[in-house]
């Protein structure tokens, strides 16, 4: 079902115009230094919008990967700045959301782009990984919260 997702998202829907897209910006951005941080996380973005059905972007924070605190600081004032924009991007994501929505076979396409507005919100500290992953972590958060339960 994950490739026939990918397919469709690629063939009628250009979804690789739009990763290559993304990736070739991320990569401008990373070649600034200035921007780096949100060029990085938009080459991460790329790389889920060329697969999206088995992928998912999720917060470095929560797979526990450490930062550089110095990194990290620089990488919330930059987010900062690109937060309008990405507002912005977001907004066009959701008109873009609801135009596919609209006929049946852009529901696949709409759903890539509707799991993804928080990435155009935020694209500093986030990684491309499997779905299984995420699912594997969401267990694990489930199960502190029972033992915490099974505590008091």
């Amino acid at each position: 079902m994950k490739t026939l997702g990918n397919i469709l998202w690629h063939i009628p829907f250009l979804g690789f115009v739009s990763a290559i897209a993304v990736y070739v910006l991320g990569l401008l951005l990373t070649v600034t230094v200035i921007a780096a941080p949100i060029g990085l996380g938009l080459m991460e973005f790329g790389k889920f919008l060329f697969w999206p059905f088995g992928r998912a972007m999720i917060s470095k924070k929560e797979m526990n990967i450490e930062q550089n605190p110095v990194w990290k600081t620089y990488s919330t004032l930059v987010m900062i700045l690109y937060f309008p924009f990405g507002l912005i991007l977001a907004f066009l994501a959701v008109f873009q959301v609801v135009g596919l929505f609209i006929s049946i076979l852009g529901i696949p396409a709409a759903l890539v782009i509707a799991k993804s507005l928080g990435t155009y919100l935020n694209p500093v500290n986030k990684k491309c990984v499997n779905s299984a992953i995420v699912d594997e972590l969401e267990r694990r958060k489930a199960q502190k919260v029972i033992d915490r339960a099974n505590l008091k």
